[in-house]
């Protein structure tokens, strides 16, 4: 049975494995991670009546390789002297967790994964500063706010698949504050336009992943906005009036220190303002 994956935090309890009966030192993730990429390993200690020793929730992408790593796992010693108790989460009935976007590092992360290094490509189409637009809504001498808006373009040319996101970054930036400061805080504010226009291309695919190990690609219609349809001349036009309809969506917060212009999309160079 294939299963179909989107660029978002796992949400899904047959993704997620609770592991107790820990012993202080562990190696969870280069154990589990041999069955599938993991979102994120978390440890947390037993309360005081529990006793020592910690116990853990572990999210996989894929719901088939939780499933492979718990049934694997369960009541094996692997790298401790007592065996590790490994089950799949329940769903707590009436409670509807938040479906976040991943942020750009996980989306290339995941595109890495199942796609390959050279399975997909990205470029940026304009970054435009775009923070003059509201000066009037400023107090004067106090705060001055920086604005870059971001699109992006996604490219999966081994399946035939092309989308485009995009972002808006901005940050409020004290009037007196040093100059070189003023530089730093615009050079973050658009790395994280550029990381949310990724991130928002990103939503656009699915991965179909089959019995077989081979992945499938699909269009995600349902995260489809009105940018898309437009030229790039078009597009590069409303950035420059700033009247993009953008989409808003939740996202997982973006990890600006792994972010760089210069390493974030290899295949693009930045345009300039």
């Amino acid at each position: 049975m294939a299963e179909v994956l989107e660029f978002r935090v796992p949400a899904g309890s047959a993704q997620t494995l609770l592991v107790w009966g820990l012993e202080p030192t562990h190696s969870l993730f280069s154990v589990f991670s041999k069955f599938g990429l993991l979102y994120s390993v978390r440890v947390h200690s037993n309360a005081a009546v529990a006793g020592p020793g910690c116990y853990a929730i572990i999210k996989f992408y894929s719901a088939a390789d939780a499933s492979r790593a718990q049934h694997a796992c369960n009541g094996q010693r692997l790298f401790q002297n007592s065996p590790l108790k490994v089950c799949v989460c329940t769903k707590q009935k009436g409670f509807q967790q938040q479906v976040l976007a991943l942020n750009s590092n996980k989306c290339q992360e995941l595109a890495n994964h199942y796609l390959g290094f050279n399975g997909w490509s990205s470029r940026i189409i304009t970054l435009q500063n775009v923070s003059g637009f509201d000066d009037e809504n400023e107090e004067v001498g106090k705060k001055r706010s920086v604005r870059y808006l971001c699109a992006v373009e996604v490219t999966l040319p081994n399946h035939g698949v092309r989308t485009r996101g995009v972002g808006l970054g901005e940050a409020d930036v004290e009037s007196g504050e040093d100059p070189l400061e003023f530089v730093t805080a615009t050079r973050r504010v658009q790395k994280l336009a550029v990381g949310k226009a990724l991130s928002s291309a990103f939503q656009k695919i699915l991965l179909v992943v089959l019995e077989s190990g081979k992945v499938a690609v699909e269009y995600n219609h349902a995260a489809e906005e009105p940018t898309d349809s437009l030229t790039e001349e078009e597009l590069e036009g409303l950035v420059q009036v700033s009247e993009l309809p953008l989409e808003p969506f939740d996202l997982e917060e973006e990890v600006l220190s792994d972010l760089t212009l210069d390493d974030e999309l290899p295949v693009w160079e930045v345009p300039s303002n």
